[in-house]
């Protein structure tokens, strides 16, 4: 069989308008089974069959990839209306759009986010070419899902399903957002793991090589989904111990030997894990300025602190309120540790990861929340009661029920009034411990008044001399 080096043109016909009315397609044979996996080296491997490269729908067996125009993506998304407008990074902004079921057959109604390339920022052709080419093949349920993308000239445009929660990044910092629970973050980190893992143990190995919390996507379940491959690449196959390469990815994030050396390997994103860990176990980010000097700088700071139990407390997430299992956050600092070592090889695999992580999910040492009673005020009693139960776990149970019987209502409300009296009553007697606590200097006048204790009774009063 001949072979023909496979070009742009050849891989996305979409992109390049000819003069000649394209030919009709061959049919060639093609078996599922027998596909691989294409990967950015092979558009310039001469040794690669253009037999599966005539067209990119046929290239991306089972993969279900939509071509839209740009005139359907501007239906989609308003005309990007700002109202649409979700955030904007690297490759350019992104909107949010929805498409009906009458759009494209076989393709249901949806809400989607549309990523568009900025001609005039840091990225371009490439990195939404690695998107098509990783995204477009790989499937997996923690991965961000590509529907389709355009390809008009010099516009390049990606279409992703739409994430309901955002990234986490928005989650974990941002003031306005309230804290995530601890067995959330440790859900958030099992998915992300599963993601990597995938990634790294596919035939051809893919690092993904920027790993970091915004590009973390949250579903409405907190199913955490990775995003933005624009700077994935392949890696080491064979014998081969790394790939060498430009220097790319996010400060504060990236592998201390990538950044010296330019040495890439699975292992570099394991370090870029650790880092996000670290965040969620410190509620902090990789890199804060505003923090004190020495503290600016997250692994440099807590990295230290992570394998003494007993310093443990000073570097969690304060937000918490102590509402997380102490098994767990030991078990969660100790890998952190390991997968921020210096050394490559003493880092974890991520399969090693997620089997140290998903066992913290079923620790149950997690402390029991306060109780709050809410007093029904009496409008509210003639006609029904609501008691809120506060577990401790970020849920709220309102129980509500109204009391068919007369005399069942009465023996509850009687209830209800006792065991106000005994709040009030405790309340009261807290109040006045506190009171006397919060003094520097206790007089005997105060204490006598205060407790009326014999201790300060005069000698004339404890005999009786006193008139």
């Amino acid at each position: 069989m001949a072979f023909k080096k496979i070009t742009l043109k050849n891989f996305l016909p979409g992109c390049f308008k000819s003069k000649n009315p394209p030919s009709e397609p061959k049919n060639l044979p093609s078996k599922q089974t027998s596909f691989q996996r294409i990967s950015l080296s092979d558009l310039s491997n001469s040794s690669f069959s253009v037999s599966v490269m005539s067209d990119i729908s046929n290239s991306f067996v089972g993969s279900n990839i939509h071509v839209f125009t740009l005139k359907e993506l501007k239906v989609i998304t308003q005309d990007y209306s700002r109202i649409n407008f979700l955030g904007e990074g690297g490759f350019g902004p992104v909107y949010k759009g929805f498409i009906d079921d009458k759009l494209r057959p076989g393709l249901e109604a949806q809400p989607v986010a549309v990523k568009v390339l900025d001609l005039e920022g840091k990225q371009g052709h490439r990195e939404w070419l690695a998107e098509v080419i990783y995204l477009g093949q790989l499937r997996h349920s923690h991965l961000v899902n590509l529907i389709g993308y355009c390809c008009e000239e010099e516009h390049r445009l990606l279409v992703y399903e739409y994430m309901e929660l955002g990234n986490l990044d928005n989650k974990l910092f941002r003031s306005y957002c309230a804290t995530l629970p601890w067995l959330t973050r440790i859900k958030i980190a099992i998915g992300a793991a599963k993601g990597l893992a995938f990634l790294h143990e596919e035939e051809k190995p893919v690092i993904y090589r920027d790993f970091k919390a915004s590009n973390i996507l949250l579903d409405t379940e907190y199913t955490a989904k990775l995003s933005d491959f624009g700077l994935a690449t392949d890696g080491p196959e064979g014998d081969e111990t790394h790939i060498t390469t430009r220097v790319m990815g996010t400060h504060g994030y990236a592998a201390p030997e990538y950044v010296m050396t330019g040495h890439l390997t699975t292992m570099s994103d394991v370090f870029s894990f650790g880092v996000v860990l670290l965040e969620l176990i410190t509620g902090r980010r990789s890199v804060d300025k505003n923090r004190p000097s020495r503290e600016q700088n997250l692994v440099e700071w807590a990295r230290p602190l992570l394998k003494d139990p007993h310093k443990l407390e000073r570097i969690m997430d304060p937000r918490l309120e102590g509402q997380y299992s102490t098994e767990g956050a030991r078990k969660a600092a100790l890998l952190a540790y390991q997968c921020l070592s210096q050394h490559p090889k003493s880092r974890p695999t991520m399969r090693n990861v997620v089997k140290t992580l998903e066992p913290l999910l079923d620790l149950k040492d997690i402390p029991i929340g306060p109780f709050v009673y809410i007093v029904p005020s009496d409008e509210s009693l003639n006609n029904e009661s609501c008691v809120l139960i506060s577990n401790g776990k970020g849920g709220n149970e309102c129980d509500m029920a109204k009391n068919g019987n007369k005399d069942e209502q009465r023996k509850e409300e009687e209830k209800k009034e006792k065991t106000c009296r005994r709040y009030r009553k405790s309340h009261r007697h807290r109040h006045r411990i506190r009171s006397l606590r919060s003094q520097a200097v206790y007089s005997d006048t105060a204490l006598y008044k205060t407790l009326g204790t014999s201790l300060y009774t005069s000698r004339q009063e404890q005999l009786g001399l006193v008139a």
